[in-house]
């Protein structure tokens, strides 16, 4: 089953999101904004693709406040962890972030919070998932 690593500062919205990847999308939902667990967990091979909140409130790596974007940038420079999909999710939605968060971390993808469209939120992530041998989608 494919897992889908949520980074989240809320757990409200970590709540909405874990319904939406199980019930809509059939997905393995798990959930920590705990830098050293996120790395962990994607050097492991146990996420397919991560979900990654831009703001984060508690998160520290090496004593110091991180976001999403420095977490992703992170895992985008180790050789172990830069092939995993990451998709920032983030309620700052300005003309324009899109594009210089991206440019910023790393990141594979973009979402704007709050989620409406539940069937595109699947939709979105399924597309970012890497492709097996035999080129089909996992998931």
């Amino acid at each position: 089953m494919t897992t889908v690593l949520v980074v989240e500062d809320d757990p409200i919205n970590w709540r909405v999101f874990q319904k939406i990847l199980t019930r809509r999308g059939g997905l393995n939902a798990l959930h920590t904004e705990d830098v050293d667990e996120i790395l962990n967990i994607a050097r492991s091979g146990s996420a397919d693709i991560i979900l990654m909140d831009v703001s984060l409130g508690n998160s520290q790596y090496k004593g110091q406040p991180v976001d999403g974007l420095r977490i992703t940038q992170l895992l985008k420079a180790d050789p172990q962890t830069a092939h995993l999909p990451v998709i920032l999710v983030t309620a700052n939605a300005m003309v324009g972030d899109r594009e210089a968060f991206l440019k910023k971390s790393g990141a594979d993808g973009y979402i704007a919070k709050p989620i409406l469209d539940h069937n595109d939120f699947i939709a979105q992530i399924r597309a970012m998932l890497p492709k097996t041998e035999d080129g089909e989608m996992r998931g």
